[in-house]
């Protein structure tokens, strides 16, 4: 008995190191395999002598060709499939612990809605002041003033509930999509194929400046979001002891909401709509490693690049000459696998109930 005490007590300390470390050396290679793999294939030990010099560490220079398809093409695409997989999946983490229930995503409080909303407005009435980032800069403010606005009509009494806040993201996603409904009415045909490309999702616009333009947004949301993962546990235990522990509840929710309005913004202005990241990574991980916040926010970072990184390879590799829209592919993979979940769930719990 005394043997399978310590083993209970064990695994939780030791289940999260062991998939933390699983979860970053499968990045590391999935992002040298994307890196190498392509209608220009860059064996693997190029790739890694190639980075080796760019840095001062050795290595050597490849062909001229095979640099520029390296450094101008590949690596601005996984990079920015890590920051846009990394934002999603902590993204996902913190709105299932803020809403305390996880099938919750950063879609149930409209920044993904609100976002579309900007970007097929900039791309309907043909504005064109930011040059290439117009899209982008839309997209990005469009989600922030959505979300900002569903928090302020979702308060009453100084207070925001879970409830009326789900209630108000889902009107407010309605609203979103009719209004992305009468700008699709109103673009001509060339518009529409643009509209519908970028609601696709797809990393294939990658570029150095894209990167760039994402890189303050994950970072500050990526560095700010596990200093606030104890308070998620304690959060977890309910409103009423959260504040009895000391919690500000309503200042946490809104930190939160903030920083998850933060990361889906900047990844969904730049990527398009790109589903189910933000809900099956966090949720695949607590099911394994437990529902505690210290390792489920960073490691859903990991694990959403992880996934994001992958599927954008599998996009570009699976029909090549042509490429799969890599928000489709998620889809099509997340959506009946999370149903096999939800199955699992209800079958061992009994019923909902």
């Amino acid at each position: 008995m005394s043997t399978r005490a310590a083993t209970a007590a064990a695994r939780p300390r030791t289940v999260p190191v062991v998939l933390g470390a699983a979860m970053t050396a499968a990045l590391v290679l999935a992002c040298l395999a994307s890196a190498g793999t392509g209608a220009y294939d860059i064996p693997l030990g190029d790739v890694v002598g190639s980075l080796l010099h760019r840095t001062g560490l050795g290595g050597a220079e490849l062909d001229r060709v095979g640099e520029s398809v390296l450094w101008n093409v590949r690596l601005p695409r996984v990079v920015l499939a890590l920051l846009v997989g990394s934002s999603l999946g902590c993204a996902g983490a913190l709105t299932q612990g803020v809403f305390g229930n996880p099938l919750a995503e950063p879609a149930v409080i409209g920044v993904s809605m609100g976002s579309a909303v900007g970007a097929v407005a900039s791309i309907a009435l043909g504005l064109g002041f930011l040059g290439t980032w117009t899209v982008s800069a839309c997209a990005f403010v469009s989600g922030l003033v959505t979300v900002l606005a569903v928090y302020a009509l979702s308060r009453s009494g100084g207070r925001t509930e879970v409830v009326t806040l789900l209630l108000t993201g889902i009107a407010m996603n309605a609203f979103a999509g009719a209004l992305i409904g009468l700008g699709v009415f109103l673009a001509d045909n060339a518009q529409v194929s643009q509209i519908a490309f970028w609601q696709l999702g797809s990393l294939a616009q990658a570029t150095w400046p894209k990167v760039l333009a994402v890189l303050p947004c994950a970072v500050a949301g990526l560095a700010v979001a596990p200093l606030y993962a104890r308070r998620l546990d304690l959060l977890a235990l309910g409103e009423r002891p959260a504040r009895h522990l000391g919690v500000d509840v309503e200042r946490l929710r809104l930190v939160l909401v903030l920083v998850v309005a933060l990361l889906t913004a900047a990844a969904v202005a730049v990527a398009g709509v790109v589903a189910f990241v933000g809900l099956l990574v966090p949720h695949l991980l607590r099911m394994v490693a437990g529902p505690g916040h210290r390792f489920l926010v960073p490691g859903s970072a990991v694990g959403g690049a992880l996934v994001l990184v992958s599927a954008d390879l599998a996009a570009r590799t699976a029909v090549q000459p042509a490429e799969l829209p890599l928000g489709v592919l998620t889809a099509l993979v997340g959506s009946p696998f999370f149903f096999v979940l939800l199955r699992r769930a209800r079958r061992g719990r009994g019923g909902w109930m």
